[in-house]
Formats: C-alpha cells, structure tokens, sequence
C-alpha cells in the first residue's frame, strides 16, 4: 500500500506488548492518519518513548533493551511492507542513545488527538 492508495481505514499502526500481557501481544490499532509518513513517524516516537520509559539512570544500552523486550511496547504499521518502519532498524541507536522530549512525543502525532481537537473547534 502506498500513500496514494490507502484503503477505506487508511493507514494503522498496531501497538505491541512486549511483556506478554496482553491478548496475542495487541494492545491496540491506532488508525486515522493522513498518510504514511505520519504512520511511520507516529510508530517512531511512540517506541523511543517506549524506550525512554525502560531506561533507568546509568543502565547500559544492553540493559535498556532487555529492559525494553521485558516491559516496553513496539509499533509496527501494518499491511504496508517494506515502506512501514520498523523498531529493529534503529534499537541500537534508540537504546544507546537517550532520546529528547520531541523525538518522545508520539501525542503530538496521534491521529484520534486530531479528531477530537477538530470536534473542540467545531464545539466554538
């Protein structure tokens, strides 16, 4: 799927629970968003602060990503192939590495914010 021929649901990005807790490791689809790059950059700081909050002071990168594998959550854009990013082409770097607030803040991204910042506008 490329960005011009999203399907009807447009692009989603399935969040995945690491530790084990949740039912076949879904935790939720996040859908809504205007086109892949947003997917993928969504994905993208929603593992970094994943990362962030394994991330104890003076842990090694290792630790972090054990850490990370124990108790975080990975994001993966789902039916999209090889354009979809993947959280295994940059761990070392995201585990060796200590990430800003911005590069965290997958909020900022979050297409069901969207919506209800646009439904508070149309509120006014």
């Amino acid at each position: 799927m490329s960005d011009s021929t999203a399907d009807e649901s447009g692009w989603r990005v399935r969040i995945l629970d690491l530790s084990g807790g949740a039912e076949d490791g879904i935790v939720e689809d996040v859908g809504g968003f205007v086109d892949l790059s947003h997917a993928n950059a969504f994905a993208r700081a929603y593992v970094r602060d994943s990362i962030e909050r394994c991330r104890v002071p003076g842990a090694s990168p290792r630790e972090v990503l054990q850490s990370w594998l124990s108790f975080g959550e990975d994001a993966e854009i789902l039916d999209v192939g090889d354009e979809g990013w993947r959280s295994a082409n940059e761990l070392d770097d995201f585990t060796a590495n200590p990430a800003t607030p911005m590069e965290r803040d997958w909020r900022a991204l979050d297409p069901r914010r969207l919506v209800e910042d646009d439904e508070d506008a149309d509120d006014e």
